[in-house]
Order: structure tokens, then sequence, then C-alpha cells
């Protein structure tokens, strides 16, 4: 079995450190130093995905490890943001539910005896991508002072949409292979470091 210790998992748990130091700077109202952070946290994950595939330093922990790491920065950033008044609450209410979609999808699958692999989706990491893309819009508007205009109308449309069909993407996906698929607890760790769900 490969060593849970690799870069790209040391990438990872940096990137979960960079979430509180976000967010406490946000509500410090320092968005240069939250954009800074949020910029590097974000490169960061296409950094360690990069590594593992390339340096074949996959792992089972970093498998699981690296959409935490994302999930756990995307979300404590646009529930901050919604609090604060930036973007509107129905879109991270949007944002949040898919994800608990999924993974209470996985949840049941496993209660059920029919592990459910999850399988990366092209739409689903153009999701990830957007939303990286619109926090940091708002935390570089807020931080350099400039108006984004209809950039940020865009970035709002961009993020719901992306965010509704990978949704229902997964879920299509899902009831496929529930209704089809034998009972196979272990087919659920089907997934591969540095893929977005």
């Amino acid at each position: 079995m490969a060593s849970n210790v690799t870069i790209p998992n040391l990438i990872s748990v940096a990137r979960l450190v960079m979430v509180p130091l976000t967010v406490d700077a946000l509500v410090a109202g320092r968005y240069d130093v939250a954009f800074w952070v949020f910029l590097i946290a974000g490169v960061s994950d296409g950094i360690d995905g990069w590594i593992a595939r390339r340096f074949d330093q996959r792992s089972e922990l970093g498998a699981y490890l690296d959409p935490l790491a994302d999930k756990a920065l995307v979300v404590s950033i646009f529930v901050t943001l919604a609090v604060m008044g930036p973007i509107p609450v129905w879109l991270v209410i949007l944002v949040v539910s898919r994800d608990v979609l999924i993974v209470g999808g996985v949840m049941l699958s496993w209660m059920l005896s029919a592990g459910v692999p999850i399988r990366p989706l092209f739409v689903s990491k153009a999701n990830t991508m957007a939303q990286i893309a619109f926090a940091a819009l708002v935390l570089g508007s807020g931080a350099f002072g400039f108006d984004p205009g209809r950039l940020w109308v865009a970035g709002e449309i961009a993020v719901a949409t992306l965010t509704t069909v990978s949704g229902l993407a997964y879920l299509v996906d899902w009831l496929r292979v529930m209704s089809s698929a034998p009972g196979d607890p272990g087919r659920a760790a089907g997934r591969r470091e540095g893929d977005d769900a």
C-alpha cells in the first residue's frame, strides 16, 4: 500500500489549515490577506493533484483528503461571504445542498451495501473551478476596491448553473449504479486523488 505521507497529502493538509486563516482574515475585514491566502489555497488544489498523478504519489488517504480540503475551503468562504453580505444566501444554500446530496448518496449506498464509486465528472471539475474563481473575484474586489460589474453577475450565474448541473449529473449516475450494480461497499473507494466531486 502506498504511504499516506506524501507531498500531495501535505499540501492538502496545508490547504485545510488555510481555511480558518482565510475566514479569520475575512471576518477581521482584511480582504487583502483573505484574498492572497485563498488564492494560494486555490492554486494548491491544482498542484497537489498534478504531483500525485505526475510522480505516482496517489494514496487512499489523499483520495479523500483532497476533496475534503476543497469542500472545506469553498463552503467556509461562501458561508462567510453570505453572512457578511457580499454574495446571496440562495447561492450558498445551492452550493451546500449539492455537496450534502453527494455525501448523503454515498452514505446511503454504503448503508444499503451497494457501494457507489465516486467517478470524476468534467462538469464537477468545472464547477469547482468556477466556485474558486468566483470567490477569488469577490475577495479581490474587496481587497483592491474595484467594481467587477457584470463579471460578478456572470460569476453567480456560472456557479449556480454548474452547481445544479453537476449535482443532477451525480444524482443520475447514482441512480443508474444503484439500480444495476450488485452490493459491493468496497467500490465506493473507486476514486483517484486529484478528482473533484
